[in-house]
């Protein structure tokens, strides 16, 4: 799993029936330190995350195992928001 921002929604009126009804949206990456890694993803959005939301993503095969996504050509998902995280016993983000 990954953590990421989201930094957008993404929009499709023509998709792949297997994708119908999902709904998409850009995830910046962010390091551990909660600094932007400059590196972008289009994920299905699986838990009603909104734009600026800290989440925690997968991509890859495991993108696939998610209720929501199983089965369907998706290659990232996200799987959580994330309401606090700590590093090295400092607190990192607080929602």
């Amino acid at each position: 799993m990954q953590l990421g921002r989201v930094a957008g929604t993404l929009v499709s009126s023509r998709k792949e029936p297997l994708v119908e009804g999902l709904t998409f949206l850009v995830v910046r990456q962010i390091n551990a330190d909660n600094t932007d890694a400059n590196s972008y993803v289009v994920a299905v959005d699986g838990v009603g995350a909104g734009v600026g939301e800290v989440v925690m993503y997968a991509s890859g095969s495991s993108a696939r195992q998610t209720e929501r996504t199983k089965d369907r050509p998706c290659d990232a998902v996200i799987m959580a928001i994330v309401d606090t995280w700590e590093l090295d016993g400092e607190t990192v983000f607080v929602k």
